[in-house]
């Protein structure tokens, strides 16, 4: 039974690694997939380059910089496949990701959105949060060094399991979300309420009241993670006003 997968990367001055994104998405990718790139207004020549060398890409053009969950948001009434990927600009998949998250909602209905493990181009794994996000959980991330994650962090980022197989979790990390479609639209997709940052937080938190999100460790993507927030102080400001966001719709636990 052929399924078929839509994607979207929201872009904002991504041209250091678009590329690979997109190169590596269409050479391992091989079920039916239509990748959508919505600019948020790029002037480093981003969205020219993909109309130039990705003519496959649907691309979508925002007049500015709307943020994440509403770029993605944009092409919602564009969707009509079976399953989708939220994808970030700086992805890079070494093997058919995507077939795989495809096989495993197929054999788990009742699994709503699906979120794979996330590892630097290193191969080293990536300490991301899974349980709920909490005022302390956020400081033990914050304040983490280049060392080993202590007790609390370990307990976030569900260290604590075993992540050698799938399980539930509370918290999907948006770099990389693969969710039914039907499910995304229902939701009205991310909450406009946040620019960036915790969008996430909250989109799996609207999936778990009405299926489960799932991890699973059997499709692994790359993910180059900057944490510009904590070397930019207007990206600070945004996070922490998503912070408020998310815990006056959520409360603290």
């Amino acid at each position: 039974m052929n399924k078929t997968v839509t994607g979207c990367i929201v872009t904002y001055n991504n041209i250091a690694t678009i590329d690979n994104a997109l190169g590596s998405l269409f050479k391992c990718t091989e079920v039916p997939f239509r990748l959508f790139v919505v600019d948020n207004g790029s002037t480093d020549g981003t969205i020219e380059h993909i109309e130039k060398n990705y003519p496959q890409v649907t691309v979508v053009r925002n007049s500015k910089n709307v943020g994440f969950g509403a770029g993605h948001n944009t092409v919602l009434d564009m969707l009509d496949s079976d399953y989708h990927a939220i994808i970030n600009p700086d992805i890079i998949v070494r093997d058919d990701v995507i077939s795989k998250l495809v096989d495993f909602l197929e054999s788990n209905g009742d699994v709503g959105m699906v979120s794979p493990e996330i590892r630097f181009p290193d191969g080293r794994l990536q300490i991301l949060g899974k349980r709920n996000p909490s005022p302390v959980f956020l400081a033990a991330s914050r304040m983490r060094g280049n060392g080993e994650p202590g007790e609390t962090l370990r307990k976030y980022a569900m260290l604590d399991c075993d992540l050698s197989k799938p399980l539930d979790i509370e918290n999907a990390t948006g770099c990389f979300m693969f969710i039914r479609t039907k499910l995304f639209k229902e939701l009205g997709g991310f909450d406009k309420r946040y620019f960036m940052y915790f969008e996430d937080c909250d989109l799996t938190r609207e999936v778990n009241r009405r299926s489960r999100t799932v991890y699973y460790p059997g499709a692994t993507v790359y993910h180059e993670w900057g944490r510009e927030s904590k070397k930019n102080f207007k990206l600070k400001l945004i996070q922490i006003n998503s912070m408020m966001h998310y815990f006056a719709k959520w409360g603290l636990k």
